[in-house]
């Protein structure tokens, strides 16, 4: 990568940012496609966030992507919104436009195509429960209600943000069925254990030592378990899941193909999907010299 004064700034934002993957392929993709640009990782707390992305678009930037914290703080900061994140309330890319900055999301769309790949599986008719209903989990269960879930299953030890999200997702689809779960070990395992998917959408997970949210009565043969924590291959609770017979799943597909469609919206080229995929599976897996 030669850099230069024409080099053109791409970034994400988090807070904190120290486990993201997002450089490793959007630079691989940045060099395959011969783009004179840099892809960069910044630690932005949430409270500066909104002072931070003007600044960066006078600097030159030509496109930013958001982790958690910021993705519900740019969606409440921001007024130009395009559908994706008007829909699921908040915002993961952000385009650098002439007329300023414009919010999209392009959680939903990674999701469903992580879903497709991992498990050959559709949302409709699914029974669905979100371990979690903060950002990721909020995005992904107005995107399941979206597709004909069968059922939405809400878990979050906040019971404010879970009826906040029910009523969300009612005002959606009148006719879905919500169910929510008390906050405590046993509700979570029996409401689990009723699921056809089960999507993992908290922190917890992200570092090595952390206690799994559900136990391996939780899960049984056929069922899925997303698990959106993507820097290992497989997370503690995808352990439990798997030797009580579910199909697994982290968070690389959903990083994978939610950076394409960033990548796509900045630039208007289609990226190199699979020399992404092959900078990601070597990062995590240890799979391919890129």
């Amino acid at each position: 990568m030669n850099l230069s004064g024409h080099t053109q700034p791409f970034a994400v934002l988090g807070h904190p940012i120290g486990h993201t993957l997002s450089p490793v392929m959007h630079n691989v993709a940045l060099e395959a496609l011969k783009m004179d640009a840099i892809y960069l990782a910044f630690d932005v707390h949430p409270d500066r966030l909104m002072t931070v992305l003007p600044a960066m678009a006078d600097m030159g930037f030509r496109g930013v992507n958001l982790t958690v914290p910021l993705k519900e703080v740019a969606f409440r900061g921001l007024t130009d919104l395009d559908e994706t994140a008007s829909l699921v309330g908040a915002v993961n890319t952000v385009e650098f436009t002439p007329d300023g900055l414009r919010g999209h999301n392009t959680d939903g769309v990674g999701f469903l195509r992580a879903l497709d790949e991992s498990f050959a599986c559709e949302i409709s008719g699914q029974v669905v429960m979100m371990l979690g209903c903060g950002g990721a989990g909020r995005a992904l269960a107005l995107t399941c209600v979206r597709h004909g879930a069968a059922r939405l299953v809400l878990t979050d030890i906040d019971a404010d943000r879970i009826e906040q999200l029910a009523s969300e997702l009612r005002a959606v689809d009148p006719a879905i069925e919500v169910q929510s779960v008390e906050a405590t070990p046993a509700a979570w395992a029996r409401a689990a254990a009723t699921a056809d998917l089960i999507v993992q959408a908290t922190p917890v997970g992200m570092k090595p030592s952390d206690t799994p949210l559900l136990g391996p009565e939780a899960f049984h043969e056929g069922q899925m378990l997303f698990d959106l924590v993507y820097m290992y291959p497989e997370t503690g609770l995808m352990t439990l899941a798997r030797e009580a017979g579910a199909r697994v799943a982290n968070g690389l597909g959903m990083l994978l193909h939610q950076g394409v469609r960033s990548f796509e919206i900045w630039t208007g080229t289609t990226p190199p999907v699979e020399r992404m995929r092959e900078a990601l599976e070597a990062r995590v897996y240890g799979k391919v010299e890129v």
